[in-house]
């Protein structure tokens, strides 16, 4: 996934695979061959009229293939230009430095891009296609993006506070806090993920900005909500600001403490731009909630109440846990109880079958939403040259071995051709393999699966190695950490409940609904990118992400509400708390989930299908959250359930009294 970078990160492209993947072991082997520091562009022509090339057309090919060789200043000798057998396109490969990476790599892509197209006929049309190509496509949609993803995500969360707030001024002090702390963020995250040895890419610190924005932006709202309620009960706004803070702050401290963990479950992915996406932006967030909780009580107690200007709350006023449209809300759930539990439960099972029609899988054709140059050169490539010419797999075995593991990968079913491609100072052969299959598709990954089996009973130490053995790797490379990384955020998520509840059966009915809430959001999200927004597949990352922050990020509103819940329910029941802390929280958790939500939808700017997947599922899933799970389904199962659900960190008799009076 590659979003845009920051710092000396932006320099980096994003790295998906694993050191021990099979194709990662063979393209560092792949440095040791004559030319192998080098990877292939492919320079694509055709007609504007769709015709056959003609004789100068293939000069004027040959002679632009030329000029992308002078721009690389990489020598060697010169590749001919190839036609294809219906003579309506002709293509070249131009090698580049191997090591090129982010931006470096588009500069050097958009120049040989150019090179091609100085001085050639108007009649022709060339395209740069191949991996290094799709590398500089990704890389320049981002260029600049940081600024307009901060720009669009600020105004956003502006706008939201300016409603939730009614003030022209309150809004602006929580913004500057949060923007503030964006920036410490953005530096503090690449040192330490440099620090600690991760690799340092591009690709987080656009997620990083948007969760903390999105998170700082809760943590703010709560304190500040709870500040203008006290306000209500006492004409001393610092006494009001304190007493805000002493409740406020644990809520605060303990969901950043749950998304900040699980975002550390990503150290135990196998993909090194996951792990450093954890450290990054955990340690976002932490700095987004000491910020909040330190720079914004002396801010607020400096501006006092006039800062809720015209609507400043005064002493006496009306109590939001006894009266108000969501305490009408609340206490009609918790009298209808056993209906809405089943009615909201049917719905959010009935959105998670979504994911059952749900492809997962994105072709590296498939990544962008916009028009890329090398997407266009590789559709070229498809339709006038067979499948895999361009791109071969590679096998690298013991030269000594060579006999055995030709025929192996001649006897594997789906191989075309074979061709043996030099050997190495080391002793080691290559062969070049071309697959009948389309690239990266299920049945080039079976093909890949039967060539690994073939050659590694001919040589065990045999490498399989290309952009086809690399989706392969990449795809069970996310599949191994959606198994490993789910169930660990489920333990964390749980162990912290545990602590800051210490009771035996909430916990888990809390657990339970957010993932319930999490599975619907994936089907609705899945259904509504595949389906309606005609979107090929999701990518491979999007379920262990959308499921990462929605569970995270979901379990901060069960804090912000239950801790009320606990706080009121000795006085006042089980149904009387519950009900009074949806009173006193609904308009916070109401406007704290669309401001995430639309702070994820933000993400729908850039332009790679993964992030608007991510936005959508995301966003979708925080409303679900905001709207069903901790209006609707919480407060009608803590009402079902009882003084049971506190057990024991109440007993029954300490909660019987109230629940009688």
């Amino acid at each position: 996934m590659g979003v845009i970078g920051q710092g000396s990160s932006a320099d980096q492209s994003p790295v998906a695979l694993p050191p021990s993947a099979e194709s990662a072991k063979a393209a560092a082997v792949l440095k040791e061959f004559p030319g192998g520091g080098a990877a292939p562009v492919i320079l694509v022509v055709t007609r504007t009229d769709g015709e056959a090339l003609t004789p100068a057309d293939l000069a004027a090919a040959d002679a632009a293939r030329g000029r992308m060789v002078a721009e690389t200043g990489t020598g060697g000798p010169p590749i001919p230009v190839t036609a294809s057998e219906d003579g309506k396109a002709a293509l070249a490969p131009v090698p580049i430095d191997s090591t090129l990476s982010g931006f470096a790599l588009n500069d050097q892509v958009k120049s040989l891009r150019e090179a091609a197209k100085s001085g050639l006929p108007g009649d022709l049309t060339t395209n740069v296609t191949g991996g290094p190509a799709f590398g500089a496509d990704i890389a320049n949609a981002f260029s600049g993006a940081n600024i307009t993803l901060l720009a669009v995500t600020g105004a956003v969360v502006a706008l939201l506070l300016i409603i939730t707030y009614r003030s022209p001024v309150l809004w602006l002090v929580p913004l500057l806090v949060i923007a503030f702390a964006d920036r410490v963020a953005a530096v503090l995250g690449s040192a330490i993920a440099e620090g600690t040895g991760m690799t340092a890419d591009g690709s987080t610190s656009g997620i990083t900005s948007v969760l903390v924005f999105g998170a700082g932006t809760n943590y703010a709202l709560l304190l500040i909500s709870r500040y203008r309620e006290e306000l209500r009960s006492t004409g001393d706004h610092r006494a009001a600001l304190r007493t805000a803070v002493r409740f406020a702050g644990p809520a605060i401290a303990a969901s950043n403490a749950t998304v900040v963990l699980a975002l550390l479950t990503l150290l135990f992915a196998s993909s090194p731009s996951t792990r450093s996406l954890g450290v990054q932006a955990a340690s976002g967030l932490v700095v987004a909630a000491v910020f909040v909780l330190l720079m914004l009580p002396p801010l607020l107690a400096l501006f006092g109440p006039k800062l809720f200007w015209p609507f400043i709350p005064r002493p006496g006023g009306e109590q939001i846990t006894a009266t108000g449209a969501w305490h009408r809300v609340a206490d009609w759930v918790s009298n209808h109880a056993g209906r809405v539990t089943v009615a909201s439960t049917a719905v959010l099972i009935v959105l998670a079958t979504g994911l059952l029609a749900t492809p997962v899988g994105l072709n590296q054709i498939d990544q962008f939403r916009v028009s890329a140059d090398s997407v266009a050169g590789y559709r070229t490539l498809s339709a006038h040259f067979p499948s895999g010419l361009t791109d071969p797999t590679r096998v690298i075995g013991r030269s000594d071995a060579g006999v055995a593991l030709e025929a192996a990968i001649r006897s594997t079913p789906g191989v075309i051709s074979v061709n043996p491609a030099g050997n190495s100072a080391s002793g080691l052969g290559q062969w070049q393999v071309v697959l009948a299959a389309e690239p990266a598709s299920e049945a080039s990954f079976d093909t890949i699966a039967a060539l690994r089996d073939s050659v590694h009973r001919a040589d065990p130490g045999a490498l399989v190695g290309g952009s086809d053995a690399q989706a392969l790797d990449a795809k069970n490379a996310a599949v191994h950490d959606r198994w490993v990384v789910i169930p660990a955020i489920l333990i964390v998520v749980l162990a912290v409940l545990y602590i800051l509840l210490r009771a035996a059966l909430a916990p888990l009915i809390l657990v339970a609904a957010t993932v319930l809430s999490t599975m619907a959001a994936l089907g609705l999200g899945g259904w509504v990118s595949v389906h309606l927004l005609g979107f090929p597949a999701l990518d491979n990352t999007t379920p262990l992400f959308a499921f990462l922050f929605l569970v995270a990020l979901g379990v901060d509103y069960t804090i912000f509400l239950v801790t009320r819940a606990r706080e009121e329910t000795p006085q006042h029941g089980t149904r009387g708390g519950i009900v009074r802390a949806v009173s006193a929280t609904g308009a916070v958790i109401t406007s704290a989930g669309i401001v995430l939500a639309a702070v994820f939808t933000v993400l729908g700017v850039l332009p790679l299908i993964v992030l608007t997947q991510l936005g959508i599922i995301v966003g979708l899933g925080i409303l679900l959250d905001t709207f069903v799970v901790r209006t609707v389904v919480i407060p009608a199962l803590f009402t079902l359930i009882g003084p049971a659900i506190w057990w024991p960190a109440f007993s029954r008799a300490e909660i019987e009294p109230a629940e009688r009076a």
